[in-house]
């Protein structure tokens, strides 16, 4: 009895595992040799769908019909077999009898494994218990599955491995599926909505020989015909404004967009926006539309305007807030910047309410810009539009005729997060130079988010570009907002992953193999221009020290904190399961994708100290050296083995 007991190790699993891919592969090779080979199967005629048949079952009743699947369970397997079958639609009942099929096809029907595609010709019935089912004819296996599926409460349980495996999370929650069907008619509403009001769908360059459209930081590649580096577009905005001087006048583009930044649940290196313009129009009409398509695409996709995100009850019904960013400021923390005109007083009084200034430049509109970013997003829950944004963090956007100060731009914000940007566009030649010409000089001062120079771009504008109002849409955000996801990763289908080792990747889908003797290093390191720090002479005693709680983190995710050279922003599983946000000065050592998914070692316990407008709740522990005058730092690091929330001592 001990023995049954007895809790199985990774290796017993993972020989468990070996052992059954063996006995599906055989399977396999002895259909193959009765001429039977599943892969052989090029075609089967599907006539319903589950959903469809249990939708119309009382007019289907008695129907000889044609379905395929994939086999989720299976029960019974005596003379009376039991499976449920699971289509693009949901899953159905089918139903089996010995004497009702042909004795040589139902002995093969049982062999078949949950996983296993099929296609099946079978009447339509109701079972004694009532269950919609299937009477199946005929079996016929299309693919043979050889690995297993993962058991369902178990095997799925890590959100890592689930967006790896996409197809393995598609097949096994019906949820995941409802989630990308839910984005799928999102961008079907959008394409019509937009084509319903004389827009164009265009096409531009996703690569390109300047980035711009944004402040971001681009990925770079090289095109080796021309032998130039080239910059993954950062945003479509440059182009599209060229189709309206062009005089295309109403234009959008649904596209991919590549940004080599940090990850979070709201990040990711790719995503997916909508930019529309539309000539003789300003971001007064584009605020217009943006409440109204996306308050008609709930009410269409969802049938209703209410929504649930992030723990808040959001309603989209139209008649969305709008506020101009100093009126929000005013409001939220008591500062009336439109009765300040000096720089040094805007500082001043951002600083006075708990703004950090370092490394922003000094001026009024920095400080109102700080002021929002960072006490104030994070309140906005409801659908709220902050409008006229200061000219210094908006270079591509009109100014404002009555404060020049200010721009006629708009952010849409829901629960904290930024779901869109607009502008009345700047279509003023000499002015957008200017504008690009300081995005340079912060670009030369080591600002690899800011914006290039395009000459062709004011060359475009040279010629003429009318009154015209430009909106960007987050899709996947949208999405999220929809179906109530709480990261990025939940929508898209892909999403960006660290690769995994060989051994990682494949370890549950080959056999245990015997241990390997360690190899000798590669080389001697040389530690000789290593300067360590002297030892502290004072002794701490163990009460003390005991007080510093010390735990085991996984970093959920990193980025890069906007406007900081140094610091990345970690958002860290310490087994609590409430995620804890650090700050950590680390980034001349590291980038933030490379450390997504590490094990590290924090002290937990310290008071929130805030950084650049975000509370850190802990340190993480690095080793720090010098070497040849030269600080070094190494981010500490444990086996991935060790769970979150384990303790040091």
């Amino acid at each position: 009895m001990a023995e049954n007991n007895k809790q199985a190790t990774p290796q017993d699993q993972e020989q468990d595992l070996s052992q059954v891919l063996k006995v599906r592969r055989d399977k396999l090779a002895a259909l193959q040799k009765e001429g039977k080979d599943p892969f052989q199967q090029t075609k089967f005629t599907v006539s319903h769908h589950a959903q469809e048949i249990k939708e119309h079952f009382d007019e289907m009743e008695g129907q000889t019909v044609t379905i395929a699947g994939r086999l989720m369970s299976k029960r019974g397997m005596g003379k009376v077999s039991f499976c449920d079958m699971q289509d693009k639609s949901g899953r159905i009942q089918l139903y089996a009898r010995k004497d009702e099929m042909d004795e040589t096809e139902y002995n093969t029907f049982k062999k078949y494994d949950i996983g296993d595609i099929v296609g099946v010709e079978g009447e339509v019935f109701r079972t004694q218990r009532g269950e919609m089912s299937v009477r199946c004819k005929h079996v016929t296996l299309l693919s043979k599955s050889l690995h297993p599926l993962p058991e369902k409460f178990h095997g799925l349980q890590d959100k890592e491995l689930r967006y790896r495996r996409r197809y393995v999370d598609l097949i096994m929650n019906p949820e995941v599926r409802k989630n990308f069907e839910i984005r799928s008619q999102f961008v079907s509403y959008l394409r019509s909505f937009l084509d319903g009001r004389g827009y164009m769908e265009v096409e531009t360059p996703v690569l390109n020989t300047i980035s711009g459209g944004a402040t971001a930081r681009p990925f770079i590649t090289h095109h080796n015909t021309l032998d130039i580096d080239m910059y993954m577009r950062i945003a479509t905005e440059l182009h599209l404004k060229r189709l309206i001087v062009g005089g295309l006048e109403r234009v959008y583009e649904i596209g991919r967009i590549f940004r080599n930044e940090g990850m979070d649940t709201k990040h990711n290196p790719e995503f997916t926006t909508v930019e529309l313009y539309e000539a003789y129009a300003d971001f007064n009409d584009m605020m217009d539309l943006f409440e109204d398509f996306l308050s008609s695409a709930a009410q269409k996709i969802l049938g209703t305007y209410e929504v649930t995100w992030q723990g808040e009850k959001i309603d989209l019904a139209p008649g969305w807030r709008r506020m101009t960013m100093a009126e929000a400021v005013k409001e939220y923390l008591g500062v009336d910047f439109m009765a300040i005109t000096d720089d040094a007083e805007a500082v001043a009084a951002a600083k006075s309410v708990g703004i950090d200034m370092d490394g922003v430049e000094p001026t009024w509109g920095h400080a109102l810009y700080e002021c929002f970013d960072q006490k104030i997003e994070g309140m906005l829950i409801q659908p709220t539009f902050i409008t006229m944004h200061p000219v210094d963090v908006s270079p591509l956007a009109k100014r404002s005729p009555k404060d020049p100060r200010l721009t006629e731009r708009f952010e849409l914000f829901i629960c904290r997060s930024e779901m869109g940007n607009a502008f009345s566009e700047l279509n003023d030649p000499i002015d957008q130079k200017e504008r690009f010409q300081k995005q340079v000089e912060l670009r030369a001062k080591g600002d690899d988010e800011a914006g290039m120079m395009d000459e062709d771009y004011i060359d475009a504008l040279e010629y003429g570009l009318p009154p015209t109002g430009g909106l960007g849409i987050g899709i996947d955000r949208c999405v999220m907002l929809l179906t109530g996801s709480d990261s990025i990763r939940d929508v898209i289908l892909f999403p960006t992953m660290k690769p995994l080792g060989e051994t990682e990747a494949n370890k549950a889908e080959k056999p245990a193999e015997a241990p390997k003797a360690p190899e000798a290093p590669a080389g001697k390191i040389d530690f000789s221009h290593v300067e360590i720090e002297p030892l502290f002479q004072e002794f701490v005693d163990f009460e003390t020290f005991s007080k510093s709680d010390f735990r085991v983190v996984k970093v959920k995710a990193c980025e890069a904190v906007k406007k900081s050279k140094k610091l990345l922003k970690f958002i860290l599983d310490d087994g609590t399961g409430t995620d804890r946000v650090i700050l950590s000065g680390i980034h001349d050592y590291y980038e933030p994708e490379e450390l997504v998914g590490k094990t590290c070692v924090a002290i937990v316990n310290l008071p929130p100290r805030p950084m650049m407008g975000i509370d850190s709740c802990g340190m993480l522990i690095s080793a720090v050296h010098k070497e040849n005058g030269q600080e070094g730092l190494n981010l500490l690091m444990l086996d991935d083995k060790i769970p979150a929330g384990a303790k040091l001592y």
